[in-house]
């Protein structure tokens, strides 16, 4: 027979390969099953997240969608036999509690909630005034009626008019996002329905800490640990704004005239919100930078406290943050002296900033505080340190003051004793 066709004769052996398709086809069949698997639950996950967000749109609070979350599903099947409190039902009750079981990390924490005021300006009795800003003025005060979570003596900020709902709930989001950090003003309670609008805060003594050294300005000169006591500040300056780098906020507006003091220098915390910015909520560096050149334009901003960079190309990061401390740490030696004092106009503090003019510290700076001064005024800005390298520059430079004594006033200490 001719032909490239094969014949297989009786007694010829014939390969054994069932075996081994077999497995593969099991393989594969496995591989593809998985895929499907996946691919649904990957579906599922973001239909419920989109319907998540929808509904936070509409107004819906988070407690509604929380609750509905970890309730069983049985509970959001059978509502008419076991009802849930009062006060724990959402505000739409027509909303079906089942699209409620959804993934319970879409909705931020620390984004605010649809508030009804707890308090309100005329709840508050207005003592003494720390500071006017431009977008509100600080207040010591009290409460005329009961507390707010504890606490009678109270810091307010009132929002000045033109000042909208949405920056006040977008200050209010950022410093609930900062959780309780010692050296971080914490949030208390906010009222962003009824004009004006009100943030209250924890209690200071002292005001501000530009108020603070200027007004106590002579008797901390005589003091001879008074480059100590301005070290210990810094330190725990450098502490906030570490923690407030660690959640990814901005600040935008550090300046010794937005740091409280409630016991000096171990009690200082960093405050004033209304410019910071959340960059978890910015999709890409790209974005952030678009978003921040908007944003910063069209508001006023602080020139002395800010970086070349922002004047070059409108770009503000953490590493202005760390320069903004640099000239905190020269405000807090010359006593809340303005920045660049020889300077009258804007437009002169921008010219001499992008041209290389940096503030000269005082004579009696120590050198390690002088040192960090300039690697926080360092070009490019990459080139900066971080917030943790300062944290332990100065825990190195506290430490080695624990290990030196004044010997002359310890001896006589001794002899009088």
């Amino acid at each position: 027979m001719t032909g490239n066709s094969t014949v297989s004769t009786p007694g010829s052996p014939v390969p054994d390969l069932d075996n081994k398709h077999y497995v593969l086809i099991a393989i594969s069949g496995f591989t593809i099953l998985i895929i499907i698997v996946l691919g649904v639950i990957w579906i599922k996950k973001y239909r419920t997240l989109t319907m998540t967000i929808q509904d936070l749109r509409r107004g819906r609070p988070l407690m509604s969608v929380l609750q509905a979350a970890d309730s069983p599903p049985h509970l959001t099947t059978m509502p008419q036999l076991l009802p849930l409190p009062s006060s724990t039902e959402p505000d739409n009750p027509e909303a079906p509690l089942q699209r409620g079981k959804t993934w319970r990390n879409s909705r931020l924490p620390w984004r605010p909630l649809p508030q009804v005021p707890n308090v309100k300006k005329s709840d508050l009795n207005l003592l003494q005034l720390i500071k006017a800003g431009k977008e509100g003025v600080f207040y010591k005060a009290k409460m005329t009626r009961g507390t707010c979570k504890g606490h009678s003596a109270i810091t307010c900020k009132i929002s000045k008019e033109g000042v909208t709902p949405k920056q006040v709930e977008m200050e209010a989001s950022i410093m609930r996002k900062l959780l309780y950090h010692k050296n971080v003003l914490q949030l208390l309670d906010w009222n962003s329905v009824e004009e004006p609008y009100v943030l209250i805060m924890e209690f200071v003594s002292y005001g501000t800490m530009r108020n603070f050294l200027q007004t106590q300005r002579d008797r901390l000169v005589s003091d001879p640990e008074l480059q100590s006591l301005f070290t210990i500040a810094s330190y725990h300056i450098a502490l906030a704004m570490e923690h407030i780098r660690s959640k990814m906020i901005v600040h935008c507006d550090l300046a010794l005239r937005n740091i409280m003091v409630s016991r000096f220098p171990w009690e200082v915390k960093v405050a004033e919100f209304g410019l910071a910015r959340d960059l978890t909520r910015m999709r890409s560096r790209r974005s952030t930078h678009k978003k921040q050149r908007k944003v910063l334009k069209q508001e006023r901003v602080p020139l002395r406290w800010y970086p070349p960079e922002y004047f070059r190309n409108s770009y503000y990061s953490f590493k202005g943050d760390v320069w903004a401390f640099g000239i905190v740490l020269w405000e807090m030696q010359t006593f809340g002296t303005l920045p660049y004092p020889n300077l009258e106009t804007s437009e002169e503090v921008v010219y001499q900033i992008c041209a290389g003019h940096r503030n000269n510290g005082p004579d009696s700076c120590r050198e390690e505080i002088q040192q960090i001064m300039k690697d926080c005024w360092r070009e490019p800005y990459t080139s900066r340190p971080s917030f943790t390298d300062i944290v332990r520059i100065l825990e190195n430079v506290l430490e080695n003051d624990s290990d030196y004594v004044d010997v002359g006033s310890a001896m006589g200490s001794a002899i009088e004793a």
